[in-house]
């Protein structure tokens, strides 16, 4: 069945993959993005696009009327932007969300489905990371994303908005960030790697991560939004193994070069994607190697 989707953040990595799949199946896609970190080459020729900031309800509140399904996407990402401009962050994660979630609320949606970070688990004394250990975001970005969590359950048990929150894992893939200093490990690698320049490696480079191909996270939000309730949960959607900065480097190639750790941020991740096959239907298809030299060819 065809339906109205909100898609915030869709011209950025992640929003724009979705919102191309989306479109690609039919639906009617609304694109709500300030731009900030978006870009508009990402964004799709048949949605409606309004660049519009998400902290701000009054503009953003429309746009939600007869919408079925609302994707909340949009976000300022990574770590070491929010240590420097923590209420950039919050404005953006926590008003924002609220906003959104305000709106999604008043317009009647059906679902929110709710783009959550594996940040907000920090350290942890055993891994996979499962969805019933205590959250203990370590940095304001991790604590942004983790109260956006905590309204989407408050609107669904309070006002009765059906959401579910899809916490990421160190997602990867087409569109991804690859210049500046908030660039991922992978985008990262593969910026140097093209300018002839050594891989920057992060203290030791033995830090895993647990790695997601944006296709697999595709799927995941389409299925979320496909099941027959939602109702305020949180699901793991990882690759359900990890691999170091170190591994990825070889996979990438090239000489190195080590610089200082960086402050609050976790040492080791993996995802237990148990509840995710078990409620969503879902698991990764793409496996990491895979999805580093398909990037390696069509230079991302």
């Amino acid at each position: 069945m065809y339906m109205n989707i909100l898609v915030t953040g869709g011209a950025g990595f992640i929003g724009s993959n979705l919102a191309e799949r989306l479109i690609r199946e039919g639906h009617r896609v609304t694109i709500v993005d300030n731009l900030s970190t978006g870009k508009r080459k990402n964004l799709h020729k048949k949605a409606k696009f309004f660049k519009l900031d998400i902290a701000n309800l009054k503009e953003i509140k429309p746009h939600f009327k007869k919408q079925d399904v609302v994707f909340h996407v949009a976000a300022i990402p990574r770590i070491s932007r929010s240590i420097e401009n923590p209420a950039e962050t919050f404005n953006s994660n926590v008003t924002g969300t609220l906003n959104v979630l305000l709106a999604a609320r008043d317009a009647g949606v059906k679902r929110v489905v709710y783009s959550a970070s594996s940040s907000a688990y920090g350290i942890q004394e055993k891994l996979p990371l499962s969805e019933d250990m205590r959250a203990m975001p370590l940095n304001p970005y991790a604590l942004s994303k983790y109260i956006g969590e905590e309204l989407c359950k408050e609107f669904t048990d309070l006002y009765g908005l059906d959401t579910i929150s899809l916490r990421y894992f160190n997602v990867y893939g087409p569109r991804m960030d690859i210049k500046g200093e908030y660039a991922t490990v992978i985008g990262k690698f593969l910026q140097l790697k093209s300018e002839g320049k050594p891989l920057t490696i992060v203290g030791d480079g033995k830090q895993t991560r647990d790695f997601t191909h944006v296709s697999d996270i595709v799927e995941a939000n389409i299925l979320a939004a496909q099941i027959k309730k939602g109702g305020g949960q949180i699901i793991n959607t990882g690759g359900g193994n990890n691999h170091s900065v170190l591994e990825i480097a070889d996979m990438i190639g090239g000489a190195r070069t080590h610089i200082p750790e960086r402050p609050a941020e976790i040492r080791d991740t993996l995802a237990d994607i148990s509840k995710a096959k078990k409620i969503l239907g879902w698991e990764p298809r793409v496996g990491l190697r895979e999805g580093i030299e398909e990037l390696m060819k069509t230079g991302n």
